[in-house]
């Protein structure tokens, strides 16, 4: 891991303590689990044309914590399934079942812990690194992401970050972010706010970002109103009507009410996740270079923004 830290090259490379702090916090807020998204943006903003040093460290974190808690969601997910399907596969008889569901629950807490801590290991060593004046850079990202804005090959001619460079990565992170419910929008509503104004291309992405997240979370949350409703449905139906009763034609009612929005709420729910990868797509081809639009409404918000 220590590989990835490097001393500045001189006295006079020596990240300020400004640099350093907004370097470590960037990092830091990594531990609040997505609330801190937006700690990235604001340090990328503050420091953009004063400190590369602390540009890119804040570039860095907002990578880790939007692609990077990406890739951690569907790790964790995908080693659920395995040792769910092993738990159900390697049941030897049903008298230990008991013994083995409670090993199978001991085992997962045990394993979610560690990946929780494994994700939140490397935001907090680079926070400390950054802290003490180094060079942080996060296994596999860092090096990646240096070589894209140019971090390495800064000169005389050329003294600052790749501007196109910096805006598509804050793009396609908030993108990346829908996967994080609720505050993945935080990142591209932050960028709006502080980085509209000086760039039209991060301006229209962030904006089509926010409203999508919105969408998105809204659908979600919808599905538990469509149940929702439907169970009250039933509790009233079958409950106070003057048939009350499953058996009779008020009951089959309720219950016909109940299945129907269960099987509406289910639909939903297995469309979010469609509408996640949807968001992964739309930042891979913005890192690509391209001018991406969502569906429909990329249109519309391209040209609410051209008639402001």
């Amino acid at each position: 891991m220590f590989k990835y830290m490097t001393w500045t090259v001189s006295m006079k490379d020596k990240p300020t303590t400004e640099e350093r702090i907004w370097a470590a916090l960037s990092h830091l807020s990594a531990i609040a689990f997505g609330m801190g998204i937006l700690l990235p943006v604001i340090g990328w903003s503050e420091q953009r044309w004063k400190s590369n040093y602390a540009s890119f460290q804040s570039l860095q974190a907002l990578g880790y914590q939007s692609l990077g808690y990406t890739i951690w969601i569907l790790t964790t997910l995908v080693l659920i399934i395995f040792s769910s399907m092993g738990l159900v596969l390697g049941m030897e008889s049903i008298e230990n079942l008991d013994a083995e569901l409670w090993g199978w629950v001991i085992a997962h807490m045990i394993l979610m812990f560690g990946l929780i801590g494994l994700y939140l290991l490397l935001p907090v060593v680079g926070a400390i690194t950054c802290a003490l004046g180094w060079d942080f850079r996060y296994p596999v990202l860092g090096n990646r992401l240096a070589k894209y804005l140019g971090y390495d090959s800064i000169n005389d001619e050329r003294p600052w970050l790749i501007e196109e460079h910096e805006d598509r990565w804050v793009a396609a992170m908030g993108h990346f972010a829908v996967i994080i419910m609720l505050w993945g929008m935080l990142a591209p509503a932050t960028a709006w706010v502080l980085r509209g104004k000086h760039s039209p291309f991060l301006k229209f992405q962030s904006i089509q970002t926010v409203v999508y997240q919105i969408l998105t979370t809204g659908l979600y949350f919808g599905s538990g109103v469509v149940y929702s409703f439907g169970f009250f449905a039933f509790v009233l139906i079958t409950g106070f009507g003057t048939n009350a009763g499953l058996d009779s034609s008020t009951g089959m009612i309720g219950i016909l009410v109940l299945l129907a929005s269960i099987f509406v709420a289910m639909i939903i729910v297995m469309v979010v996740p469609m509408l996640h990868i949807l968001g992964q797509w739309a930042g891979y081809r913005v890192l690509k270079g391209d001018e991406y639009r969502y569906p429909v409404l990329g249109r519309l918000i391209e040209r609410w923004t051209m008639r402001r």
